[in-house]
């Protein structure tokens, strides 16, 4: 069974940084694609980030260089680093890993508040 278990959200003042853990268990997780959703309220879930088993990475376009994934493929974790955070930024982020199939995590909540 494919577990994914994110860590890491709260709330965070405009400016800070966070990162962000999600924990997989049940698959190959070597050659699994990560990514990170995320999901404002009343708007659609939207990527954010993905990389891939041989660490290429692709980013949203409202990215722009604050955020960086990662992943150590020894604890079968995939990171999301997450720095200049603004109120935009609030939101549900959830972890997805692509195989054969994906699955999703439950996500945590990322709050960007003064």
């Amino acid at each position: 069974q494919v577990r994914l278990v994110e860590s890491g959200g709260g709330l965070v003042q405009p400016g800070g940084s966070l990162r962000l853990s999600c924990a997989a268990s049940g698959l190959f997780f070597r050659l699994a694609t990560m990514s990170w959703y995320r999901q404002a309220p009343g708007k659609q879930r939207e990527l954010v980030a993905s990389i891939t088993g041989s660490t290429s990475t692709n980013y949203g376009d409202f990215v722009k260089g604050r955020f960086t994934a990662s992943r150590d493929n020894a604890k079968s974790t995939v990171y999301l680093h997450m720095n200049s955070l603004n109120p935009e930024d609030t939101a549900v982020y959830y972890c997805n890993a692509n195989t054969t199939m994906a699955y999703w995590g439950e996500g945590t909540l990322v709050t960007v508040s003064s």
